[in-house]
């Protein structure tokens, strides 16, 4: 049997797992590595640091500079592509013909020229990027870094229309698979579920003691929603309340102290923050950002008890059986006081597993992408989604 042989280019460095946007990125690595893939990895380097964890799944690794600032915006193109834009990276992906698998829109700029043909070129959409950078825009209170996410939104709106055609394309919900598919004219694109570490997951008892906001709070709508949830929700509601995450600013930290009911834990280790997910009653989890998929309430559905959402927060990542849902303040209130006094049973975790183990499956993900990139079978909008949809 021939050898396989891929090569992947990432928008950062894969490992360690210690944000949402590297899941998919590392156990994908992971996954395809177990099902005998050669792996030629390239990743761009500004500040995780070289992992040599990754030599152990991957033939090689490459690490790149990221483009200054002046050099990426003065050419038209959105600054998270132009950035990726390495001489170097083209140089190596063109010393063989592997197939290439791009981490999101930001590895695509020498797709976008036509340097790389579109018969090798497989691109992981991890969001309509415009959508998400007009949202960023949206809930940033920094004036610059509003104007930044404006122009960024502009530009990729022009950019991941101009895109279509020119690749293979998988997106990681259905509902950004519409919005590639019918308002920005994709063709060969399907519906790819996220890949996830080997959760454990345990029925953990029927209650739990305190209510949990948790992501990384350095990212504007993460700490917009926990503003928001302590201003308008627990400013009335006297339940206790924890806000955690990776580096909050002073102002949420003081915000989140403010009220004896209240409190922050910033920065903590991946098992306790797990051990805060496992012990909290309700996990509330509302997105002012509707694009994409929320890792954070993936690792509530495993590891927690009550999963409060808005729509926002779920649309599109057919998880919506797993949630309760509330959408404007009064909802939430109540909603929380309901379920803060609502045991969480046996029967409650065994229905969402089965719900969740339907939907993801690393071993079937890299079956899938094998057979789209060596064995030639057609990506079409919707079939691959459909058929999961149906298993869950």
């Amino acid at each position: 049997m021939d050898k396989k042989h891929l090569h992947i280019v990432c928008l950062d460095v894969p490992y360690p797992v210690d944000y949402g946007g590297v899941f998919d990125l590392f156990y994908k690595i992971k996954a395809l590595h177990q099902a005998g893939v050669n792996i030629h990895l390239h990743c761009f380097e500004y500040g995780r640091g070289r992992q040599p964890v990754l030599n152990q799944y991957c033939t090689e690794v490459h690490y790149y500079e990221r483009l200054s600032a002046l050099h990426s915006l003065s050419n038209g193109v959105p600054h998270i592509v132009a950035s990726r834009a390495s001489e170097q990276l083209l140089s190596n992906l063109l010393k063989d013909d592997y197939p290439i698998l791009m981490e999101g829109i930001h590895c695509t700029y020498f797709v976008h020229t036509g340097q790389l043909p579109r018969e090798r070129c497989f691109v992981r959409l991890h969001n309509v990027e415009y959508r998400y950078y007009e949202q960023l825009a949206e809930t940033t209170p920094s004036l610059f870094k509003k104007l930044y996410f404006q122009r960024e939104s502009k530009l990729l709106k022009v950019y991941e229309k101009n895109l279509a055609g020119k690749a293979t394309f998988w997106t990681v919900t259905e509902k950004d698979l519409d919005v590639f598919h019918q308002e920005l004219g994709y063709d060969s694109v399907d519906f790819l579920p996220l890949y996830l570490p080997d959760f454990a997951p345990e029925w953990n008892g029927a209650r739990g003691s305190f209510c949990l906001y948790h992501g990384n709070l350095s990212v504007p709508e993460n700490e917009y929603a926990a503003t928001w949830l302590l201003q308008e929700v627990f400013s009335v509601l006297e339940v206790p309340f924890v806000v955690a995450g990776k580096n909050p600013s002073a102002r949420l930290q003081k915000l989140a102290h403010a009220q004896p009911h209240t409190c922050m834990v910033a920065n903590p280790q991946e098992k306790e923050m797990e051990e805060l997910i496992r012990k909290a009653q309700v996990n509330i989890l509302p997105s002012f950002n509707n694009t994409g998929i929320k890792l954070k309430l993936i690792n509530a559905l495993y590891y927690g008890r009550h999963c409060l959402v808005n729509d926002a927060g779920v649309e599109g990542a057919a998880l919506k059986s797993c949630c309760e849902i509330a959408n404007s303040r009064e909802d939430m209130i109540h909603a929380i006081e309901r379920l803060f006094n609502q045991p969480y049973n046996y029967h409650n975790f065994s229905e969402r597993m089965q719900v969740l183990e339907g939907l993801f499956n690393n071993q079937r993900n890299a079956e899938q992408m094998i057979r789209w990139i060596f064995q030639g079978e057609p990506t079409i909008p919707g079939v691959v989604g459909a058929r999961l949809q149906q298993r869950a």
